[in-house]
């Protein structure tokens, strides 16, 4: 009801929501109310000639309606229901985005661009830029006839961004104010409801019986709240609690009110003087909910209460019209944005600062510590990470992967916007790199790199602006790093080879020499992934020389393999070689008996590659028997068949045959694994191994 009833500022978190097509003229959505004569309004406006039809012209974008009102006046749900009977006309269905978060904040155009898309089933270029990404929008809409519902938009330029290049389409903007600079808009601009809609609206949130009772009292209650949506649906929520309280009485409080402030104001004052102290603490609190987003987790850190006393105070607040629920199927709710900034208030004149920043640590404390156990519960259940969430308690702690996913699938806009959160003072300290980093490794673990990249970027750019803006070079150089990663995992190579030259050039600011020597070694990855072996061996050279001089022999030994590589795709194979001696001889000294192994194999090849048959068979059964020392069967099977070619090139089928059989009885049924491995394996590693390799290091 109060969804329909008052606006909260938007859909549920998220940004975009298809949703299908409905049938258009069908009588009114029996949760609404009032407003007819606006909607008849709108609906008129759909068919009314726009400038460019009058001067002959075919409109070039789409229609924008605009429904102009301000917070809680009911504006979203106008909307919504226009949307509604219009949907029958757009068979391509109803697209809606949020365009600003609870608290006011806008949405970053890139963001809702990308959730659009993702709506559309429509994929999207992890890093794409917000341009890009509307351009991309606006290709997809083109032979398209969609409905668009873009909520709270912020200003002209919000909406502007993601307008269609098509007249199938229609667009329902609702914002504060007009428009300015979108041509051909004319807002529809809300007041109060009429008087009989009002009533109803009360007598929803309330109760019919009270009001049927004693429809004069009710009068005078609307009368008072000046027909205020938002101001009605908590006078409804006071009575609905109040069973036996008398509308008369409510109405008579609300008119000797002081005459401050607005009509929603006045009756928000009036319900919070009624909570218990506890209880108008944890509402206080509540402002400082990342985009207003709350779940009982939320509400216990921030009041330092029981999980189980948060969420009693959770559904109390939702009887009042405080605060909504969240269709989920986890508890979940949601701060109206047209009370956010009353609560805010009460927060600066009744807590200290001190106490407002305990309960922010509190609550991202919490969070980061349900982010490790969600990453924690997808690793063996002998691993180190298990057995430490094994002792936290049991709120704490998610029964399964499953259970896990669940939870972070749902909490993600409100874990995102924590992020945001935790870096909006524009410092970087260690709460907020803790749960950048528990963030990211649990997207990670339950999406996958590549599905998580949208959101990784967005982390890692957070990380990079407040690095930027405060000078800290080590912080930039880590960002730039993680970037650029991305960048080379989402082939976006040349992107990532920018990055990565950043990179160095703030590790080198820094004096930081693991940033500095990791830059350089994944520039050298960048290029070879782009085909010029000759930067790629020098990079990798200026790398080597750092690991070196510093004494770090195992990092030394795998850069002489990747030096290697790249003179073997280049050709050099007297190069690939030495290089591969070198390492071999780094990982004997480091006693790395698989190392040594691989290394072998790979020298085995090249000198295949070079010619050499005979010098290949006995680097091969040299490395066969290391891998064997080092008990790799994968590898031991692969050095088999590898055996099994070069011995039938040198005329010996009968060898070749064993050599065979016994990779296949090594691995069963993965033996056809074994084979491909062999076949595509090669002296270089492949571009998913070159980029895994600097990701790791």
């Amino acid at each position: 009801m109060t969804d329909q009833a008052v606006d909260t500022d938007g859909t549920a978190a998220g940004g975009a929501v298809p949703s299908p097509a409905g049938t258009a003229g069908e009588p009114a959505n029996d949760q609404f109310v009032g407003r007819l004569r606006e909607l008849k309004e709108l609906r008129a406006d759909v068919d009314r000639a726009g400038l460019d039809t009058l001067s002959g012209r075919k409109a070039p974008r789409a229609r924008v309606l605009l429904v102009a009102g301000r917070p809680g006046s009911g504006r979203t749900a106008l909307a919504e229901e226009l949307v509604r009977r219009l949907a029958g006309d757009y068979p391509d269905g109803v697209l809606r985005a949020r365009l600003s978060e609870p608290d006011g904040e806008p949405v970053p155009t890139e963001r809702t661009a990308r959730e659009l898309l993702d709506a559309l089933a429509v994929p999207a270029p992890p890093g794409a830029c917000a341009d890009d990404l509307c351009a991309l929008l606006r290709d997809a809409l083109k032979e398209r006839r969609a409905l668009l519902l873009l909520d709270d938009a912020a200003d002209a330029e919000q909406v502007d961004a993601l307008l269609p290049d098509t007249p199938g389409c229609l667009v329902v903007a609702v914002s504060q104010g007009p428009l300015t600079g979108i041509p051909d808009v004319r807002p529809c601009t809300l007041g109060g409801l009429d008087k009989a809609a009002a009533v109803e609206l009360l007598s929803r949130a309330a109760g019919p019986v009270r009001i049927t009772v004693d429809p004069r009292s009710a009068e005078s209650l609307v009368e008072a709240c000046a027909a205020h949506p938002a101001a009605l649906v908590l006078a409804g929520g006071w009575l609905s609690v109040r069973p036996k309280a008398a509308v008369a009485d409510l109405a008579k409080r609300v008119h000797d009110l002081p005459a401050e402030g607005s009509p929603l104001a006045r009756v928000f004052r009036h319900t919070y003087a009624s909570l218990s102290g506890p209880s108008a603490r944890v509402l206080r609190l509540l402002s400082l909910a990342p985009a207003g987003h709350v779940d009982p987790h939320t509400a216990s850190a921030l009041a330092g209460c029981s999980v189980s006393g948060a969420k009693a105070a959770l559904d109390d607040f939702a009887a009042l019209g405080l605060v909504r629920r969240v269709a989920s199927s986890l508890p979940q709710y949601e701060v109206p944005g047209c009370l956010v900034p009353l609560l805010r208030s009460l927060t600066e004149s009744q807590d200290r600062p001190a106490e407002l920043q305990l309960a922010r640590a509190r609550m991202l404390e919490r969070t980061v510590r349900l982010l490790q156990s969600c990453r924690a519960v997808t690793e063996p259940d002998a691993s180190a990470a298990r057995k430490k969430i094994a002792g936290l308690p049991r709120a704490l702690r998610f029964d399964s992967p499953g259970a896990a996913a669940e939870w972070l699938s749902t909490r993600r806009p409100a874990l995102l916007a924590a992020a945001r959160l935790a870096v909006a003072d524009g410092e970087l300290d260690t709460l907020a790199r803790r749960l950048m980093a528990a963030l990211t490794r649990a997207l990670v673990a339950h999406y996958g790199t590549q599905a998580a990249a949208p959101d990784l970027y967005g982390i890692h750019r957070l990380v990079l602006d407040v690095a930027e803006r405060r000078d800290l070079p080590r912080e930039k150089a880590a960002a730039l790093l993680n970037l650029a990663d991305l960048d080379a995992q989402t082939g976006r190579t040349h992107d990532a080879l920018a990055r990565y030259r950043a990179a160095l050039d703030a590790g080198r600011a820094a004096d930081d020499p693991y940033a500095t020597g990791r830059a350089m070694e994944s520039v050298g990855g960048a290029y070879q992934e782009l085909g010029d072996w000759s930067r790629a061996s020098d990079w990798f050279g200026r790398a080597l020389a750092q690991r070196l001089a510093r004494g770090e022999r195992a990092d030394a030994a795998r850069l002489y393999g990747r030096i290697a590589a790249v003179h073997t795709y280049a050709g050099r194979y007297g190069e690939a070689l030495r290089n591969w001696s070198s390492a071999l001889t780094g990982h004997r000294k480091n006693g790395d008996v698989a190392a040594q192994a691989r290394a072998l194999s790979e020298m085995a090849r090249v000198q295949e590659y070079a010619g050499r048959p005979e010098e290949s068979l006995r680097t091969c059964q040299e490395a066969v028997e290391w891998a064997r020392h080092a008990n790799d069967v994968r590898l031991q099977a692969a050095l088999q068949l590898r055996l099994a070619d070069t011995l039938e090139r040198l005329g010996d089928p009968a060898a070749a045959r064993l050599h065979r059989s016994a990779a296949e009885r090594m691995l069963g049924g993965e033996y056809l694994e074994a084979a491909r491995l062999e076949t595509n394996g090669g002296a270089a590693p492949s571009a998913c191994e070159i980029r895994s390799a600097s990701a790791a290091d």
